[in-house]
């Protein structure tokens, strides 16, 4: 796709807006799709000011946080202006004894764990892309092995700071644990693809770190089986922190329970998970999917890209999922004491395999009253494959979009039904 275009007088309109203003380079392109410029500022309105500037100039503005997600989802249909909020990359305030934190939206996730780190404490979010952002996290609804405990970044998000395409700052949300004004607010943002707000602070909820985890691991040969050990162990008493599956396209699954807390409390549950996993149970410190969430490069790409799929589904339907996986080639990582989970067909798959394997897996996900999303991909497969396939709730999501912009200002055409 061809680069926008900015005339002389958007270009110092926006420039006037904020203190750094550069031409892009290459490495700015949105997934294919060059900007002209990129505005990196400082604070929130700084921001506030740039998206003043673009709306007045008919601009289109697309944000970046650390940019390790930024090809997921669909190119953007035009981008003149590329938001970098890097700059942003402060944690604001960590109140532990509230357990509550506030952070602008380009820090790094790893950064603000050390933080919060220092006061015992951690924002049960995972780092699922090294180096990945705040924002970035939220943007993509991006979330890992803990978040069958303690939940997505939904649950975690108390408060939050915005600002519209039009320039306008909103604040949803508060300090307090409890709170819950504005709340929806938050919920509007976590996985919008940056499509209704930029987010530039948000202030979250904080559990202790543990003092004492273990990994119970054992091996999977046959998708019943995976889906009756899952059982199982959510019905044992053992309150895992993560069940996690990983299944091969061509051998052997492993299936592996996290468990947290007291040291003699871990120990005891552990004894229970690994009762309840038979006899090829194995114990760990280390995850023994190395902290990795996806599986596949998250650094490869163009066409070095592997297709790469989120599923969701009911616990019910884990079998029939991980069946059809292995049936057509995919590669699963993910949450099976949530269902959600993380697919990957190689790159180089001829299109028409991807497409054809793409459509098994949604049937079977939707069956189970989940989806099939295509998170990233090289061009050719995203031009020729329904990205984000069926959303029931599509009518609702562009009147939504609408009412946040209605221009299409903001990262256009990026997320489901062209919004």
């Amino acid at each position: 796709m061809g680069a926008s275009t900015v005339d002389g007088t958007a270009r110092e309109a926006v420039g006037s807006a904020c203190a750094e203003v550069r031409d892009a380079e290459p490495g700015d392109a949105v997934d294919g799709v060059a900007p002209a410029v990129v505005a990196a500022p400082t604070d929130t309105q700084q921001i506030s000011d740039v998206l003043r500037a673009a709306a007045a100039h008919g601009l289109t503005v697309v944000p970046r946080g650390r940019g390790t997600k930024l090809s997921w989802g669909l190119p953007p249909t035009h981008a003149d202006v590329l938001l970098d909020l890097s700059a942003l990359d402060r944690v604001l305030d960590h109140a532990a004894g509230d357990l509550i934190t506030v952070t602008q939206a380009g820090t790094r996730l790893a950064d603000l764990q050390a933080t919060v780190a220092e006061g015992g404490q951690r924002l049960a979010l995972d780092e699922t892309v090294p180096g990945a952002s705040i924002g970035g996290s939220l943007a993509t609804n991006a979330s890992g092995a803990h978040r069958v405990a303690t939940g997505t970044a939904r649950d975690l998000l108390i408060g939050i700071t915005i600002v519209r395409a039009d320039g306008v700052i909103a604040k949803a949300g508060g300090r307090v644990v409890k709170n819950v004004a504005g709340y929806d607010l938050g919920k509007l943002m976590v996985g919008s693809f940056g499509t209704l707000g930029v987010v530039t602070e948000a202030v979250f909820r904080l559990h202790p770190t543990p003092v004492a985890q273990r990994w119970v691991s054992t091996t999977v040969h046959e998708p019943g089986r995976a889906h009756e050990l899952v059982q199982a162990v959510l019905h044992g008493q053992a309150v895992p922190a993560a069940i996690e599956v990983e299944w091969p396209e061509d051998r052997d699954g492993t299936l592996s329970v996290l468990l947290e807390g007291r040291e003699d409390g871990v120990e005891g549950r552990a004894a229970t998970v690994g009762s309840l996993l038979g006899d090829e149970a194995r114990q760990s410190s280390e995850d023994p999917a190395a902290g990795t969430t996806y599986p596949w490069d998250t650094a490869a790409t163009g066409d070095d890209r592997a297709t790469a799929l989120k599923l969701t589904f009911a616990l019910s339907g884990l079998a029939e999922v991980l069946t059809v996986a292995r049936e057509t080639g995919l590669r699963l990582r993910g949450s099976a004491g949530a269902g959600v989970a993380y697919g990957a067909l190689p790159p180089g798959t001829p299109v028409d395999l991807v497409s054809d394997a793409l459509r098994r897996v949604r049937q079977t996900c939707i069956r189970a009253g989940g989806s099939a999303v295509v998170v990233d991909a090289p061009a050719d497969v995203k031009a020729a494959v329904d990205v984000w396939g069926p959303v029931p709730a599509l009518d609702l999501m562009l009147r939504v979009k609408d009412q946040f912009d209605p221009d299409r200002r903001l990262a256009p055409g990026r997320f489901v039904g062209g919004i």
